[in-house]
């Protein structure tokens, strides 16, 4: 069977990118009134169930196996630019996928639906190719004078963003290995916001999103957005119902004094 020409390809890459901005808003919208069965939301009706570490494991692979299969047969391949974008994507998602997961092994016996795995999985398929294809292939690096500026600058937006995500889980899992149930956490930017971690993520593929300079780029940083707010926003909800006067009053749920 031979590829598939370039026009296909083209064709294909366009319709998966409209894909992940059609999902954007019915995905905002759809969390406002059903919150994903995980976590503090974790509740029966959902299907069989594995270990948390397994499945944040297992949802996010693509992000590394099917990005580093695709990323070979595009155009760009061999450019610093477009290998430079590849390390930022996967920095994150080593972690996402290797590093956080190995960490809820050891300190949490949570467990999380399969269904959504099986979501979570086909998201990041979908985005994987999005991006991964876009930086190896569709991007024109030869016409973007100040793609190394973009890059620096949207580089220092998403490791601010990666440092504040990954110290705010760290405070999450600390507390789940405590036992004893749900805690307020305190310090960093929770004196802040209750879901600093969402915050985190949000900034980081804004960096993202700046550095790629792209639809692709922006429309991830749209999906994360659409994504995790709701699901900060039920979040702080479920902190003042069940700790009510216990909970700091000034925190926001994502935004610092805002919302």
């Amino acid at each position: 069977m031979s590829p598939p020409s370039a026009s296909a390809d083209a064709t294909i890459y366009n319709l998966c990118l409209l894909t992940l901005y059609l999902i954007a808003l019915p995905t905002f919208l759809a969390l406002h009134f059903i919150q994903a069965p995980y976590g503090r939301h974790r509740r029966s009706g959902w299907g069989p169930t594995i270990p948390s570490w397994l499945s944040w494991l297992l949802m996010e692979s693509p992000t590394i196996f099917f990005s580093l299969l695709i990323y070979p047969f595009g155009q760009f391949a061999s450019s610093l630019r477009s290998f430079s974008l590849l390390a930022v994507f996967l920095l994150h998602y080593f972690h996402r996928t290797v590093v956080y997961p190995l960490r809820l092994r050891r300190k949490t016996t949570s467990d999380f639906p399969i269904s959504v795995s099986l979501m979570a999985f086909s998201f990041n398929l979908l985005n994987s190719y999005v991006q991964t294809r876009w930086i190896s292939n569709y991007c024109d690096y030869g016409l973007d004078e100040w793609f190394w500026g973009r890059f620096s600058g949207g580089m220092v937006v998403f490791g601010f963003g990666m440092v504040l995500n990954v110290k705010s889980d760290l405070v999450l899992v600390g507390l789940k290995a405590q036992g004893g149930g749900y805690k307020i956490p305190r310090g960093g930017l929770f004196e802040l916001v209750s879901s600093p971690n969402y915050l985190g993520e949000i900034i980081e593929w804004l960096g993202w999103a700046i550095m790629t300079w792209s639809w692709a780029g922006f429309g991830f940083f749209l999906y994360t957005f659409c994504n995790l707010v709701p699901r900060a926003m039920a979040n702080h909800k479920w902190y003042l119902e069940k700790f009510k006067d216990e909970y700091p009053k000034t925190r926001k749920a994502i935004i610092p004094f805002m919302y």
